[in-house]
């Protein structure tokens, strides 16, 4: 889900790659035991809970781009599980994500998941929170990088609680246009 040529994105969040059910509904984080869309509700960045078991209803892809907010993957094969992913894969993820950046600019990027990103960009030290994005060659100097816990049912350290801790702070050190 990206915006037409020339409108600039505040926020393009990456998820790492489709699940299965995800790509049978062609919607992003639409297993509905993932808790993207609650968290991303519960952190105001959207005005309901969208519901993407089934498909992104396009009043809701439409809400999305219209507060600039736009969403891809690191990795576009569809798998049970990210840990079906192997390290090329990500690091050809990774290279390509970073000229997807470099043609879209939004003003930030959230990557949900630590360990993609740190397989993805040979970052094995890296934590979440905002990045420091010169450490990746070829990222936009105006683009701002932050990683983000991956919102899956699976990741037990998180609740939706705390994931929308994280995209507020993500949300509000973006600049507004």
């Amino acid at each position: 889900m990206l915006p037409a040529p020339g409108i600039r994105l505040r926020l393009l969040i990456v998820g790492i790659n489709p699940g299965l059910w995800t790509a049978a509904v062609n919607a992003p984080f639409a297993h509905p035991g993932n808790r993207f869309w609650s968290s991303l509700y519960r952190a105001g960045l959207t005005d309901h809970l969208v519901d993407a078991a089934a498909g992104l209803q396009s009043e809701d892809e439409a809400q999305l781009l219209s507060r600039g907010i736009g969403v891809t993957n690191l990795v576009g094969r569809a798998t049970a599980r990210a840990s079906e992913l192997s390290g090329d894969d990500l690091r050809a993820g990774g290279a390509a994500l970073t000229e997807r950046v470099a043609s879209l600019c939004p003003a930030a990027v959230a990557i949900a998941g630590i360990t993609a990103f740190r397989a993805g960009y040979g970052l094995p030290k890296a934590e979440l929170g905002e990045q420091n994005a010169s450490a990746i060659p070829g990222w936009p100097e105006d683009v701002r990088l932050w990683v983000v816990p991956q919102p899956s049912g699976l990741n037990a350290h998180e609740t939706v609680d705390s994931l929308a801790a994280r995209w507020r702070e993500v949300w509000e050190s973006i600049p507004l246009p």
